[in-house]
């Protein structure tokens, strides 16, 4: 009884705390050859006095991000040109191979508003030939087959998929293109006008790779709930390009290629079409929109990998997401993780049982790693709290320090994961078993 209260305070202590995060501004600046060029992020207004989430370019090429503190009736393209200098250029890439073509499919339910935003940045993309491919998920209502006949006419194909999931949404879009690659995006996004040609190039590069992902980044922190998700890396994977090959493990991830959240996200992600298909594409009991939450995305990772093929990380290719808003969306999200990640496991292990011996030799080395891994972000977390030097550069755990990821999540929210975890498994077997009744009235 007395866990219990001494529980609810400490929530009732982090709502408040979380309360009082202020919002972010969210802009672009490129450190091209004609000077800093300044920019408001999609749907931003505007950059004025006070923080602001930066993502830095250098002739184009996304390279870091950093949080500045622009001062009242100071010049922002001055001030943030100053920090973004700081921030390291790497290595200058060579130019793209010609990319295959592409189709985009996007899965939605029921958003229209937000589709239409990112059907408008979609059709702007600078890829030579490709597709979209709007499926929608077991609609309630006619909007979103309207909104597509409406505004977008020929240039966008719209297909509806019956069965309620993200997974069978995918796998239905997956049917429908006629592409080299299909690239996979959500309705909250807004796509840099590079973004399908830098996530599809590597694919010509590498006859080899099956898998390519790209950078995530926040298109507004205006809720104490975006700024928090954001603080805590968002779903930002870094600036330096990666590749994943399943010849050669890395030796950074004891757990490879199970550790699947570290590749990437399923608002960016490529396959090359005839691989995902030999692998029976997405498990349909995974991924939100069923019982098991979510992992769909990490289920077709993991088992594009344990076919051979690689993955590759691209950074330039890059999509601004809509955080969710709220701290009800936050707890949501967050079981919604715990879930959906050990819910693929159990996917993986009962679809590819083969695979079993291989999970376990690696758990040994997955927990050693998981606890030093730990013991750093405590430290860091201590340091984050202690007061910053300055105040106008980086800030330790802040929106922009994607690569340290040190910011304290909350309690409330990871224990929420963590019963998503412990419920993940029974997700996935509800899931599958509804998905068998479906089949059965179908029949």
């Amino acid at each position: 009884m007395a866990g219990a209260r001494r529980a609810r305070q400490e929530t009732q202590r982090e709502i408040a705390e979380f309360l009082s995060i202020g919002p972010v501004q969210v802009a672009e600046l490129d450190l091209g050859d004609g000077g800093p060029v300044l920019r408001p992020g999609p749907g931003s207004a505007p950059v004025t006095s006070g923080a602001v989430f930066l993502l830095v370019r250098r002739a184009g090429r996304p390279v870091g991000t950093l949080l500045g503190e622009v001062p009242g009736g100071a010049d922002p393209t001055e001030v943030l040109a100053a920090l973004a200098r700081e921030v390291p250029g790497g290595a200058t890439p060579g130019p793209l191979p010609a990319p295959p073509s592409a189709a985009v499919v996007v899965a939605t339910r029921e958003r229209a508003d937000q589709l239409a935003r990112a059907l408008d940045s979609l059709l702007a993309q600078d890829h030579p030939d490709f597709e979209i491919v709007v499926v929608d998920n077991a609609p309630l209502t006619q909007e979103t087959r309207e909104l597509v006949e409406r505004k977008y006419g020929e240039r966008v194909r719209y297909v509806r998929e019956p069965v309620p999931g993200l997974a069978s949404a995918h796998n239905r879009g997956l049917a429908a293109v006629r592409a080299e690659v299909v690239a996979f995006t959500d309705d909250d996004v807004v796509a840099d006008p590079r973004w399908l040609t830098e996530l599809t190039a590597p694919f010509t590069a590498d006859p080899r790779l099956g898998c390519a992902t790209g950078l995530i980044l926040p298109a507004r922190l205006g809720t104490p709930a975006q700024v928090l998700l954001e603080s805590h890396g968002g779903f930002a994977k870094g600036f330096t390009p990666r590749t994943y090959d399943p010849r050669r493990p890395p030796a950074d991830e004891p757990l490879f290629p199970f550790t699947a959240g570290r590749f990437g996200s399923g608002a960016n992600m490529a396959f090359r079409t005839e691989v995902l298909r030999a692998v029976g594409g997405f498990d349909p009991a995974t991924g939100a929109g069923t019982r098991a939450r979510g992992g769909d995305d990490l289920y077709g990772f993991v088992r594009v990998l344990a076919q051979g093929h690689g993955l590759r990380y691209t950074p330039s290719a890059l999509v601004w997401h809509h955080h969710r808003e709220t701290w009800r969306d936050l707890e949501t999200q967050a079981y919604g993780y715990g879930a959906g990640l050990t819910a693929y496991l159990t996917a993986i292990l009962v679809n590819r049982p083969a695979l079993l011996p291989a999970f376990l030799a690696r758990v040994p080395g997955g927990l050693a790693h998981a606890r030093a891994l730990t013991a750093v972000r405590a430290a860091g977390a201590r340091a984050a709290d202690a007061p910053a030097a300055g105040g106008a550069g980086p800030a330790a755990g802040a929106p922009g320090g994607h690569d340290s990821r040190t910011h304290p999540w909350p309690r409330r929210l990871a224990r929420l994961q963590l019963r998503g975890m412990l419920y993940g498994p029974v997700g996935y077997l509800r899931a599958r078993r509804a998905l068998h009744t479906v089949g059965q009235e179908a029949g």
